[in-house]
């Protein structure tokens, strides 16, 4: 009944649009609007059509030459064991040679490559196996983009390589673990923008957390755990399995050989890389100087010692500015007096959520004695359930090096198809923060995430944004709303039209997103999207039926309006969708006419 009640609605503003052709009374200038930091480039005339994420460090077109790729691809001169990174290039020995060559290079860091793409021929150079990867992909969103934009292929050199060693993303969040096919979708996508580290750390699994830490997982988890270090080798993604013993760990040598025999365990099933937790807990857990020698000794014990193991990772209890000990006694001051100088420690910032800014980065640095790794909570919104966070990645400093930090991994929501805008943010920015861009990065994002219907997503995406916390972001930065006696013909035009494209995008979305699981994950905020867009072109048009001098049909109207207003909103309150300007007005309009 509620679906048909609100068919009904759309028809029936559909049919009164024609309202908004009214004249309108005042003449005030609209209210400054605040925007996302960034600007949108025109790809097709600032690159040639070509988009490639994360932005290469440099990409230099050769002259006016194009590349004929119709045929193909010749890879006799890969190497065999790196040919599987062409996998989604058309093999023909009368295709365009490949030549690659790996040599390791003093200086250059993990992942560097330079691709070069002539008329005769593709050439990589890469110091490692990882910069050959990066290199087939960006080959690949060469190609891809070109046929998008159907443009010809340039010849160009692009010069590559990441400004961080850790780029990608906690699964750190309390609520609904993500489901296995969902962590093999977010491995392929990290692979495909250049991420390296995915933790598996979320909360509410009992073998990560209390009360079953000490236990190995029953065989079915253990076999998905395997599976996913499988896809994410096959990314170049380091999977790192996190253990979260601080709730109730005793500190003794029962519980320390617990530690070990489940880090046995983990590596059994292909896990090469380890983090412990002592986030989000009271108590005994808390002591530094344990914690700091338990580390330790895991690190001497275990990581030190097995074939292919990578830095232990700790996330402290005293993980923000926000309640972190600032004296020497302090648990950062005792990390960085007593924990060994290869295990990094995660920072979130000045508060649990917060920018990326130099100043907290020089604060924890100075205590832990080395660079720290940046849990960045965005777009995770576990403490706001009720909210999306589908905007864009701002507020990250661009001129930070991997003197002041040695990575960043977002902490994501529980809606992982719908993270993936994020995740392709911080992809950009963590592999060229000087050149990331926050809102172009995030245009991209949505082509990405639903080519089909990139408008209609960005129309949900721009009104969806909003934590309602102290880490505020901008929501709705297009919608120049305004009260009923203080607006312009202009205003009053462009608000309808923005209404009447929220009301309609989600059906344009399931439509034509080709993204089922997306539109799985949101649909509950996508009918509160279609009914608040809704709800804005009856608030516009009630205006107008005032300004019109009717009586009777301005108190119809109200009544209509007050209704509907009343009656959706506690499905407005369970999925909030533009809550800091769109609902607001709806609201002051109402306030505006009540006693008129």
């Amino acid at each position: 009944m509620k679906r048909i009640l609100l068919a009904a609605i759309w028809v029936w503003c559909a049919l009164t649009v024609s309202a908004a052709a009214a004249e309108n009374k005042s003449t005030d200038k609209s209210p400054t609007l605040q925007p996302v930091p960034g600007h949108v480039v025109d790809h097709l005339t600032a690159t040639r059509g070509i988009v490639v994420n994360p932005t290469p460090v440099k990409m230099q077109f050769t002259g006016a030459d194009t590349i004929d790729v119709a045929k193909g691809f010749n890879l006799a001169k890969v190497p065999e064991s790196l040919r599987q990174d062409f996998n989604g290039q058309k093999a023909n020995p009368k295709g365009l040679p490949v030549k690659v060559a790996v040599k390791a290079r003093k200086g250059a860091v993990a992942g560097t490559y330079t691709l070069t793409l002539t008329p005769a021929r593709v050439s990589i150079e890469a110091v490692d196996a990882d910069g050959v990867f990066y290199a087939a992909g960006t080959l690949q969103q060469i190609l891809t983009s070109a046929a998008e934009a159907k443009v010809p292929v340039p010849a160009m050199v692009i010069t590559d390589y990441p400004a961080f060693p850790f780029r990608g993303v906690v699964e750190g969040f309390y609520g609904t673990p993500w489901s296995h096919d969902t962590r093999l979708r977010m491995l392929d996508h990290m692979g495909a923008n250049k991420m390296n580290s995915y933790v598996f750390g979320p909360k509410d699994d009992p073998y990560h957390n209390v009360p079953h830490w000490r236990q190995p997982y029953p065989a079915a988890e253990a076999a998905k755990i395997s599976e996913l270090c499988s896809r994410a080798a096959k990314n170049h993604v380091n999977f790192i399995w996190a253990i979260h013993p601080g709730g109730d760990i005793r500190w003794n040598r029962e519980d320390y050989d617990s530690l070990l025999n489940k880090f046995r365990a983990m590596y059994d099933l292909g896990v090469r890389q380890f983090a412990v937790f002592f986030d989000d807990i009271s108590g005994a857990g808390t002591d530094s100087h344990k914690q700091a020698a338990l580390l330790n000794d895991l690190n001497r014990d275990f990581v030190q010692k097995m074939p292919g193991m990578r830095s232990l990772i700790v996330c402290p209890t005293d993980y923000t500015q926000s309640w972190a000990n600032p004296t020497d006694s302090g648990q950062l001051a005792v990390y960085g007096r007593e924990l060994d100088p290869d295990i990094q420690v995660f920072w979130t910032g000045s508060a649990v959520c917060s920018d990326v800014k130099k100043a907290d980065r020089d604060f924890v640095r100075e205590r832990i004695r080395r660079p720290s790794l940046t849990w960045w909570n965005f777009p995770v919104s576990d403490y706001v359930r009720t909210n999306l966070l589908l905007g864009p990645c701002y507020n990250l400093d661009t001129t930070l090096t991997a003197a002041d930090m040695s990575g960043i991994l977002t902490n994501p929501m529980e809606q992982g198809e719908a993270s993936r805008s994020a995740v392709y943010c911080v992809a950009d920015y963590g592999w060229n923060p000087r050149a990331y861009n926050a809102l172009d990065s995030w245009e991209r994002s949505i082509r990405d995430l639903v080519p089909g219907a990139p408008e209609a997503y960005r129309t949900i995406a721009i009104n969806t944004t909003d934590p309602q916390k102290d880490f505020r972001k901008i929501e709705s930065w297009e919608a120049d709303t305004f009260r009923v006696d203080n607006y312009t013909q202009e205003q009053f035009r462009a608000l309808y039209q923005q209404f009447t494209q929220l009301a309609m995008a989600p059906m344009k979305l399931i439509a034509d997103g080709d993204n089922a699981e997306l539109v799985k994950e949101i649909f509950p905020w996508l009918e509160q999207a279609a009914a608040l867009g809704s709800r804005g072109i009856l608030a516009l048009n009630l205006i107008k039926t005032y300004e019109s001098g009717d009586r009777e049909a301005f108190l119809r109207d109200y009544n209509v309006l007050n209704t509907v207003n009343s009656l959706q909103r506690p499905g407005w309150e369970a999925h909030r969708v533009g809550t800091q300007r769109l609902q607001p007005f709806i609201d002051n309009v109402l306030k505006d006419l009540r006693n008129k």
